[in-house]
């Protein structure tokens, strides 16, 4: 696949605003690790290539196992991940596809007993950026570095 246009060359007052987000989604209060598997989680479902490439060597490097990165497709079928976790991996399934249902009832009550809503609202907006990335990358064709 040959990669299309480079946006940020393209467009560069508003991929500086994406970028402003992603800031703030990596300075906020969410665990390094979630804030990983929500990457590679929303870039799975997307089928964003190079953002499935470049967040599971992130999450590697920071000390994120292979078998909880090949069990994340599957996470409901294990025991690998935790509650709090699982609640962020269903948020994030279902934010990412918001025109399914949206983020449930059930799944917001599941978050509210576990999190603060400021972070609720943090993990919505590091759904929200990494959605628009994989757009971003999907949309002209970026490739992974191999």
């Amino acid at each position: 696949m040959e990669a299309r246009m480079n946006i940020a060359e393209l467009a560069p007052n508003g991929y500086k605003r994406v970028i402003t987000l992603e800031n703030f989604v990596q300075a906020s209060d969410i665990n390094k690790t979630q804030l990983e598997l929500i990457k590679i989680r929303a870039s799975q479902i997307n089928g964003c290539a190079f953002c499935i490439n470049m967040h599971t060597k992130d999450a590697m490097a920071q000390g994120e196992t292979a078998q909880r990165i090949f069990l994340l497709n599957a996470w409901r079928e294990t025991n690998v991940f935790s509650e709090e976790e699982r609640v962020i991996l269903a948020m994030t399934e279902e934010v990412t596809k918001i025109n399914e249902s949206g983020l449930t009832d059930e799944t917001y009550k599941a978050a509210k007993e576990l999190f603060t809503e400021s972070y609720i609202a943090q993990v919505i907006l590091a759904i929200a950026t990494i959605n628009v990335w994989n757009r971003i990358a999907i949309s002209s064709h970026t490739q992974p570095d191999l």
